[in-house]
């Protein structure tokens, strides 16, 4: 009930300004087409706000599949929550009252402890790392291959760029970190990142971020420079460190019950736009995470990038939370990424 509310008031806290202004803040992304003649209806949730280009996708795929299937599929894209928040939201995706979510990579790992991989610190760090194993047919087959068994379908993903420390003040090397107090994600593999680190962190849900970074209750946040950019925290956090230790991604779940009821022409379909326009937001949400860092150094914010020693011990003191997760991921499955992926 508590996480049910915090989503309700997240949403109401989005909405507000607009609806006070007379203006419906999600009007610019409402169909241009009227679905109520659609056959079937597929229930889209994600959490995320469609300024971000791995969130926006969603709407692209809604409208290439009404107009491909000729009306008779309609995508239901509901981001920001309105469907509740991400833990609520696997739940009823399991059930199959909603039929698919785009979920942070952060909860994936709730559906399948493997989706945790692209968590794990210094595996697919980069861009290049995170096409490599997307195009790597095999690699992705078993990278989802237990979600599916156990009736989730992960169709693909979108990104939103590389894993930094936005601060309140520099942080240039491994020793000015330890003076930060970071929120970090509610994941298990982040905290035992963090730990290995041996930093000072603090798990916050995302509403609370905002205040807790103006008053100080935290100093730093563990994000993307797309995420901290479209939710203005570049006008508190004046310093970025680029680490890339990992990819913030979006992973489209779809329920696979629901999916195998599809006529097959519609669900084949609906896959490959799924797939399509995936590829084109993972470019899209790449050149937007070099244009929030351009947007927020003509803001005045500084960038920096940590010393080869200090990433070389970063990576040495993970390398035990890897080991950590090898029997949740699969060992042989993780070794693979690894070797082919050139870690």
């Amino acid at each position: 009930m508590k996480r049910i509310l915090t989503a309700i008031l997240l949403v109401a806290f989005l909405l507000l300004p607009g609806l006070i202004l007379g203006n419906d803040p999600m009007a610019e992304w409402q169909p241009k087409f009227d679905p109520r003649g659609a056959e079937h209806t597929y229930l889209l949730s994600c959490v995320g706000h469609p300024a971000i280009e791995g969130v926006r996708v969603g709407f692209r795929i809604r409208d290439r599949v009404w107009e491909e299937t000729k009306g008779r599929l309609f995508v239901d894209y509901r981001p920001m929550s309105q469907l509740g928040g991400e833990m609520d939201v696997i739940g009823k995706l399991r059930m199959g009252a909603i039929h698919g979510m785009m979920s942070s990579s952060v909860a994936a790992p709730n559906v399948s402890p493997r989706l945790g991989l692209v968590n794990l610190p210094f595996l697919v760090g980069s861009f290049d790392q995170l096409q490599q194993f997307r195009n790597d047919a095999e690699l992705f087959e078993k990278y989802g291959a237990e979600a599916l068994r156990s009736g989730i379908r992960v169709a693909d993903f979108t990104a939103y760029g590389g894993y930094g420390w936005a601060t309140r003040t520099p942080v240039t090397s491994l020793e000015e970190a330890q003076g930060v107090i970071f929120r970090i994600a509610q994941a298990p593999v982040n905290i035992d990142m963090y730990r290995a680190w041996g930093l000072q962190f603090t798990v916050m849900p995302w509403p609370d971020v905002p205040q807790a970074l103006q008053t100080g209750v935290i100093t730093g946040l563990d994000h993307t420079p797309t995420v901290t950019g479209t939710a203005n925290f570049f006008n508190t956090a004046k310093h970025y460190t680029q680490i890339d230790y990992a990819q913030g991604l979006y992973i489209h779940l779809i329920n696979e019950r629901w999916l195998q009821r599809l006529p097959e022409d519609l669900r084949e379909t609906l896959l490959r736009i799924i797939a399509e326009e995936s590829h084109r937001a993972r470019l899209a949400g790449q050149e937007q995470d070099q244009r929030e860092i351009a947007k927020a150094r003509a803001a005045g914010v500084s960038f920096y990038r940590l010393p080869e020693q200090d990433l070389a011990a970063m990576k040495g003191q993970v390398e035990p939370v890897i080991k950590q997760w090898e029997d949740r991921i699969g060992a042989d499955f993780l070794q693979q990424v690894r070797q082919r992926l050139n870690n």
